[in-house]
């Protein structure tokens, strides 16, 4: 059995509020396809927030292949980075966080400021909602009309996520199922058929069950 592929990501945007002695911190986090998508992001946040003192931002993306941040004014390794190791600590990738702080008069050291934005950091990625995907191999599997009774009635047992069904002479099934489980429904589908049938691989996703 093959090992199972993962993807972490966030499942939609989050926001989520701090204050500490009087500055308020207000995180969101929100997935995002690629890196033009991360900065558009922050350019928003940076545009509706701009009368702040600070907005602090990073993003992680494909795998830490690209990794930005920005203090944005604060004390250097005191905010942006705290952001950026928040977001690999969770374990989610192809994200952006923005922290943004109205500052309330007092000074909350460099080690006050490192708690401050990543518990933000923090909470704004939990209410993005943390959520992993597994890859899935998509399948095109031609049969006559009687076997389709019966790979319909066993699919499930799979896992099977049916896409489509087509009916013409023969019946053209298009599903997912886990690559974890591949090898075994080819096995099947060679006994079920005594070799007459094949699924063909059509390309890989991820996809969240």
């Amino acid at each position: 059995m093959a090992d199972a592929v993962l993807y972490t990501t966030l499942e939609h945007e989050g926001t989520a509020e701090f204050i500490e002695k009087k500055s308020v911190f207000i995180g969101h986090a929100i997935p995002v396809k690629n890196e033009e998508e991360a900065q558009a992001y922050v350019k928003r946040q940076k545009s509706a927030y701009m009368d702040a003192r600070h907005n602090v931002w990073a993003y992680l993306m494909k795998g830490e292949i690209v990794a930005r941040y920005s203090d944005d004014g604060e004390p250097q390794g005191t905010a942006g980075v705290p952001v950026l190791d928040t977001i690999r600590k969770s374990g989610v990738t192809d994200a952006v966080v923005v922290v943004t702080r109205y500052f309330g008069g007092i000074l909350l050291g460099a080690g006050g400021l490192v708690r401050a934005y990543s518990h933000t950091a923090k909470l704004a990625l939990e209410a993005a909602h943390i959520i992993t995907y597994e890859q899935y191999t998509e399948l095109e599997l031609d049969c006559s009309y009687s076997d389709y009774q019966r790979y319909l009635a066993e699919l499930p047992r799979f896992g099977a996520i049916t896409d489509d069904t087509e009916f013409s002479e023969r019946v053209k099934l298009l599903f997912a199922v886990k690559d974890t489980v591949v090898d075994d429904l080819f096995r099947y589908i060679q006994e079920l058929s005594g070799g007459k049938d094949r699924a063909v691989e059509r390309g890989k996703r991820f996809d969240y069950r």
